[in-house]
């Protein structure tokens, strides 16, 4: 979820089938979430849905929304006994509280986390629970520098808008305690991730993921950038023909008091 163009343009094809760890990783968050039947609990960012249907396996009355109209309209269709809204996580309501916020790879697109935090908080009954996982401080810190590592080689402009928001742990937490919540659980992790396609794993993942990088630039422009991007990231994140990306994820469990 975002107000990021780019990112309200996804590619829902690609996001299911090349990008699906997206999700895959989400599968253990839900340990933590630990939903009971009749619990209602909204997904938030919920992209096309496979999270929030498993968390509906269980009896859960749940709710999906995401900023990105493509999404929701794929949800709607893989699932089409769940409901599905497009919404933002900066500005949405709801009409009646719920048990539970989930919440998986969605919030270091929201860069007012602030204003995401006071969405949730209204969002939940008192001693409702927030269960959230996405990146953390350091997260995707050597593709980002050998971005503008490759901008800078090519004698482009280096100096592009950051696309997201990776908090520390104390950040985070301060964050949720100013707005009325009590945090009884936070992580910070290296998780390196596998990315699908060998060769082409990294181009792809800067086009879904960091396309902010290449905005006005050429075809050819972008795919040198790229490459120069590639040759500097070989070393520490090609192994045996696949691509790592530098994942450092926070999670965070917070009671609404």
């Amino acid at each position: 979820m975002s107000n990021n163009s780019t990112v309200n343009n996804w590619n829902t094809s690609l996001y299911e089938d090349k990008h699906a760890f997206v999700w895959q990783y989400g599968e253990d968050l839900l340990q933590l979430l630990n939903p009971q039947a009749g619990e209602s609990i909204l997904d938030l960012g919920c992209g096309t849905g496979q999270l929030t249907e498993k968390i509906a396996q269980v009896g859960a009355q749940v709710w999906g929304i995401d900023s990105a109209p493509a999404m929701i309209e794929k949800a709607r269709e893989n699932y089409p006994h769940i409901r599905f809204d497009v919404a933002d996580a900066t500005n949405f309501q709801v009409q009646q509280p719920f048990d539970a916020v989930f919440s998986n790879a969605v919030l270091h697109w929201v860069k007012p986390a602030d204003s995401a935090i006071a969405c949730i908080h209204q969002a939940l009954k008192p001693g409702g629970r927030f269960v959230a996982e996405f990146g953390g401080k350091g997260n995707v810190q050597a593709i980002a520098t050998a971005l503008s590592n490759a901008l800078e080689a090519i004698n482009l402009p280096v100096q592009r808008p950051n696309p997201w928001y990776f908090p520390s742990i104390g950040e985070y937490a301060t964050l949720l305690e100013q707005q009325g919540f009590d945090v009884i659980y936070s992580t910070l992790f290296a998780r390196p991730t596998p990315l699908a396609e060998g060769e082409a794993g990294m181009a792809n993942w800067i086009r879904m993921f960091a396309s902010s990088y290449l905005t006005e630039l050429s075809d050819e422009q972008q795919i040198q950038v790229i490459r120069v991007a590639e040759e500097y990231l070989k070393p520490t994140l090609y192994q045996q023909g696949n691509w790592l990306a530098d994942y450092r994820r926070i999670r965070i469990i917070a009671i609404k008091i």
